[in-house]
């Protein structure tokens, strides 16, 4: 009998932890290697598998209006390991799907640690190992000698940079200036909000633009994801396009102020399960701490603001993934390595586990059947996210991107239907869940229940 080949996956993130536990359960041994916490990243604080480095939140979980939140919806009937922590560790947010940070990595890492099929290799690896089929997805903030590499394998990287939000103790916010309430009252009192008037409004963007900022390096380029722009970037493109962004005041009304709404609102979201921990939204940042804490205590309610965690910047690595990959996330110059997570050009802690989930499935697959049979059609958000990394534009013009239903096929306007926009998507939405359903259905491989 012919020895099946190992199974190595390089980086315990988000992709890497799904992509495992979907090989995993079933039945196919795994060695899952690490460097953390050995070796640290300058973004992570902890040796867990899948810490959440930015936000607490894996943002809207509305299926029927949102892309991210079909993305959740097709991730849990694939089984995601992902998702299932997310739902254990689940905290108030309205909407948007937050979870308690450290108890979100530390179940994942235990259900990973403690499974028979999987290997936990605490180690950093320079380069794949000879032998097998590896799964690269070690993620933006791959250590230098395994991006060296990579760099030699695959020529010149693209690269972007990617920033972290402070995070401010809620013992230390005035309450007798801010208050809880979320946008229109979508989930109660799930944020709090910090408000400012013109005038603090004025100030606010002027010290933003004046602060002192971490300086880039003599190779770092300065490219950001649109999605994540730091805030003091916001802030240099117009004086009022944080007052349509981040600090937008409209559906928010201060019961301080008779029920009036401010000029500007800086919102805080929770952030562990104790909720004495809360996340700046949209405040990522590359100034200084000392310029952070300066001009952070400027906005009224924290004013004598406790920082439990400041902004930071980092630099983001990913790949020309539709000249290199395959269909089926497969470097075409090397069939046995596969790549997954953000280092493939998606942007979000969603995607990036949901491209180790089809990773783990098509390695799956490959191993049981000796093939690999067509991906998930472009009409599902696995499709489609996984149509843009593979076959989206190629070179300058290729950079990562958030799942969004302009990424789905046109819909066929069906009879006595509308042409509103909410209502298309719930129609993309219910055509997606169905083809999903289909090709799983259609798989040559199984697909247990979660366990």
């Amino acid at each position: 009998m012919r020895t099946p080949p190992t199974i190595h996956i390089i980086g315990a993130g988000l992709a890497g932890s799904e992509a495992a536990w979907q090989l995993a359960r079933r039945q196919i041994p795994v060695r899952l290697y690490e460097m953390r916490p050995r070796q640290q990243t300058p973004a992570h604080q902890s040796g867990d598998c899948a810490e959440l480095v930015c936000s607490n939140s894996l943002r809207s979980d509305d299926a029927t209006r949102n892309a991210v939140g079909l993305l959740h919806a097709e991730m849990r009937l694939l089984g995601s390991l992902i998702m299932a922590s997310a739902s254990r560790h689940r905290l108030p947010a309205g909407g948007a799907l937050a979870v308690d940070r450290q108890g979100f990595a530390a179940w994942i890492t235990q259900e990973l640690a403690q499974h028979p099929c999987i290997t936990l290799v605490r180690e950093e690896l320079t380069a794949p190992p000879e032998d097998g089929i590896t799964l690269l997805a070690s993620g933006p903030l791959t250590s230098p000698p395994l991006a060296a590499w990579l760099a030699g394998l695959l020529g010149p990287q693209l690269a972007f940079f990617d920033a972290i939000a402070p995070i401010v103790s809620l013992e230390s916010i005035d309450f007798s200036k801010a208050w809880k309430q979320s946008r229109y009252d979508k989930g109660g009192d799930d944020y709090i909000n910090c408000p400012l008037d013109r005038a603090q409004y004025e100030g606010f963007v002027d010290a933003l633009l004046c602060g002192e900022q971490r300086p880039f390096k003599a190779f770092e380029q300065e490219i950001y994801f649109e999605g994540c722009l730091p805030i003091e970037v916001m802030a240099g493109r117009g004086r009022e396009t944080l007052r349509f962004g981040p600090m937008k005041p409209v559906g928010l009304f201060n019961p301080h102020q008779g029920g009036k709404m401010a000029h500007a609102v800086v919102q805080l979201r929770q952030d562990n399960q104790l909720g004495t921990l809360w996340n700046m939204v949209g405040f990522q940042t590359k100034l200084t701490w000392p310029a952070q804490q300066r001009i952070f205590r400027t906005i009224p309610g924290l004013e004598q603001a406790e920082f439990m965690r400041l902004g930071a910047i980092h630099r983001n690595l990913f790949i020309d993934s539709p000249r290199l990959l395959d269909g089926h996330l497969r470097l075409r110059q090397r069939p046995n390595l596969f790549f997954a997570g953000q280092m493939t050009g998606v942007e979000g802690y969603v995607e990036s586990a949901a491209t180790g989930l089809l990773a783990g499935l098509f390695i799956a697959e490959w191993l049981q059947s000796g093939t690999l049979s067509a991906p998930p059609p472009p009409s599902t958000a696995h499709g489609a996210l996984l149509t843009h990394i593979t076959a989206g534009a190629m070179g300058p013009t290729f950079q990562p991107m958030n799942v969004n239903f302009g990424l789905f096929p046109p819909l066929e306007q069906a009879a006595g239907t509308t042409g509103r926009k909410a209502d298309r998507k719930a129609l993309v939405s219910q055509r997606a869940i169905r083809d999903l359903q289909e090709w799983i259905a259609q798989k040559s491989i199984d697909n247990p229940p979660f366990v």
